[in-house]
């Protein structure tokens, strides 16, 4: 099943269920925002699972394309991405938990013909302030579906403060066995769909307090849940990397596998970036752009610094302008990348001439990184990497 086949599948059978589909906002929160880019589904339905009523109903479904980079070492994994698709559902008050699961099953597997002996659901096992998410864990058993409990991995929040509650997750089997054990004991348990039972509001103090309304807020990662439906072993051999897997190996020949999915996901992740309007930049927003450039950059120049991202092929830039719905000019894309590398090799040579003066040829000390920054602009981990060559 291809991604955008699953995306249909998804919208389609919620929406034959009451939901209105919320069109996606960009990477780029609402401003006053202090996150810098959305990280999830629910970000910008924030206010709305706070109680504030949403114009198109209780019931919501959409696709909202994210950006993490609290997972950019994880990059090049079975499993994280820096900038993906969430699928996601949300009840604002108007159905509990247990009717989001029942019909979370019900698609796996008749929607998307999930075998059900490959399922396995967690969820919340209760402390002394919330007790056991006894419905969720009547629901898995009744389905015939295997549970287990957990505290801390099964209560979900958005931060210190806000809303949050316990969650039920589902896992599916990846494993060339029969399953066996269970997710937190067996990484070959991969979790695809979590359902959150956002109940609470936690305050400055830590105490919990009632939301106005009980909310079902769900997600689902699109890339991953297609790698495992297409019988691939990781995110990145899924059809949304076919094009990039295609043309990067033979445009820069000996990465390994681990550098060619950072290249891959990194440059993608720039290109819909810059998509939603994003320029490069010392701080903010910019400096996360600047530093995925900078990152494969330096994976590529590696092993011949000759590379250039001017030789990347204009059809996978507009191929992800494509993917993620955005009207930016592609040409504008591959000439803010390349000028970007230019950039960076000046910096590079620049902080080759600093860092050859004698007195940064011991141990630097924080002084002398501090002094490196706000005298040269040579940030600490382009430091740490020019002192390794």
């Amino acid at each position: 099943m291809q991604t955008e086949q699953i995306v249909r599948t998804f919208v389609e059978y919620f929406e034959e269920r009451g939901h209105r589909r919320v069109t996606g906002s960009t990477l780029l929160p609402p401003p006053g925002d202090p996150v810098l880019f959305t990280t999830s589904g629910m970000h910008p339905l924030t206010p709305y699972l706070e109680g504030r009523p949403h114009p198109l109903g209780r019931r919501l479904v959409d696709v909202q394309r994210c950006l993490r980079t609290t997972d950019l070492e994880e990059v090049g994994d079975p499993t994280h991405l820096t900038v993906f698709e969430m699928l996601g559902t949300w009840s604002l008050g108007g159905y509990e938990g247990r009717q989001s699961l029942a019909w979370g099953y019900e698609l796996f597997t008749e929607g998307l013909g999930i075998d059900p002996t490959m399922l396995h659901a967690t969820a919340y096992a209760g402390d002394d302030r919330v007790g056991p998410d006894t419905s969720s864990v009547d629901l898995w058993e009744g389905l015939g579906v295997p549970v287990e409990l957990t505290v801390e991995d099964n209560w979900w929040s958005n931060g210190p403060t806000g809303p949050c509650g316990p969650d039920s997750e589902m896992f599916l089997w990846t494993g060339d066995t029969p399953p066996e054990s269970t997710p937190t004991r067996d990484d070959r348990w991969v979790e695809v769909w979590n359902h959150v039972m956002m109940r609470h509001r936690r305050l400055d103090d830590g105490s919990l307090v009632p939301l106005p309304q009980r909310n079902v807020d769900t997600g689902l990662g699109l890339e991953r849940l297609a790698a495992l439906l297409q019988g691939r072993s990781s995110v990145h051999e899924s059809d949304v990397f076919a094009p990039w897997r295609r043309s990067v190996p033979a445009l820069w020949p000996s990465l390994d596998e681990r550098s060619l999915r950072l290249v891959c996901d990194h440059l993608r992740s720039a290109v819909v970036v810059l998509g939603d309007g994003v320029r490069p930049a010392h701080t903010g927003r910019g400096y996360v752009l600047r530093r995925l450039v900078r990152r494969v950059l330096t994976v590529l120049w590696r092993d011949d610094p000759s590379r250039s991202l001017g030789d990347l092929p204009d059809e996978l830039v507009r191929h992800t302008l494509d993917r993620f719905r955005q009207g930016t000019d592609p040409d504008l894309v591959s000439r803010t990348l390349l000028e970007e590398e230019r950039r960076f090799r000046r910096l590079l040579e620049r902080g080759r001439q600093v860092l050859a003066r004698p007195r940064f040829r011991g141990p630097l000390d924080e002084e002398d990184l501090h002094y490196l920054h706000d005298t040269h602009g040579l940030p600490r981990d382009l430091v740490t990497h020019l002192r390794q060559e």
